[in-house]
């Protein structure tokens, strides 16, 4: 597991704030920041490991990470990505049971880190943040549904038309043509993202190019018109 620890993070060390953290008084974060140490991942690196006992609660303040399944045969199963602001860990801090899900960085990762037993302090002493922690669980069990839901309708080009729509919606960045994703997805992890395999995902994304609603380079795509992508993940 790489990245250092740098000590207790001083109060007002999150200088921009997105996500859970955006919900969050001055006075609830300064809290929560008395609670953390500040670390640095590698790229690479791992922050929660799949069956691991909870020990700690990680807040993401800037870079990027995939959570992921590893089936028996060791085939990786994209489940998400997170970013900014998103809390990593808490679902098994909350219910003490092993962490179900691997979460790796995508790149360099800042991020606080709050031990388990002070982060459930941390809720004790402040009810409001438990209150928008079982909001952000619910959205992330809803999200989880909504995915199910859509393996069972959507055909292989629909899955990854609708992951290209949510990719460019969160990581998107204005091009010359369209809207590039700036997260460094290999085709293999789209491919556990959309449940399918590596050939039925790259026939999917060149039937997408031949349409000219996407371009892709190493590691890269661009959208090109995400209206089309959406007319495309509609099973309807």
């Amino acid at each position: 597991m790489g990245g250092v620890v740098s000590g207790r993070s001083a109060g007002g060390a999150v200088a921009q704030r997105t996500g859970f953290l955006a919900a969050l008084t001055p006075a609830e974060l300064a809290d929560l920041e008395a609670q953390a140490n500040r670390r640095r991942f590698a790229k690479g690196s791992t922050l929660v490991g799949e069956g691991e006992i909870p020990r700690r609660v990680v807040i993401l303040v800037d870079g990027r990470v995939k959570v992921s399944h590893f089936a028996a045969d060791g085939r990786e199963v994209v489940l998400t990505a997170r970013g900014p602001g998103e809390l990593i860990g808490e679902i098994s801090v909350v219910d003490g049971r092993p962490c179900s899900a691997t979460v790796t960085a995508f790149e360099p990762v800042d991020a606080l880190v709050v031990d388990a037993a002070a982060f459930t302090r941390y809720l004790d002493e402040h009810p409001r943040v438990t209150r928008l922690l079982l909001s952000a669980i619910v959205q992330k069990l809803r999200d989880s549904d909504r995915k199910r839901v859509e393996f069972g309708t959507h055909d292989t080009e629909g899955r990854v038309a609708r992951r290209l729509v949510e990719l460019a919606e969160e990581y998107g960045r204005p091009a010359d043509r369209g809207v590039s994703i700036t997260l460094p997805l290999t085709q293999q992890e789209l491919a556990g993202w959309t449940s399918a395999s590596r050939e039925a995902v790259s026939k999917a994304l060149g039937s997408l190019r031949a349409c000219g609603w996407v371009s892709t380079d190493r590691r890269r795509v661009t959208v090109l018109d995400i209206e089309a992508l959406r007319r495309r993940a509609s099973p309807f």
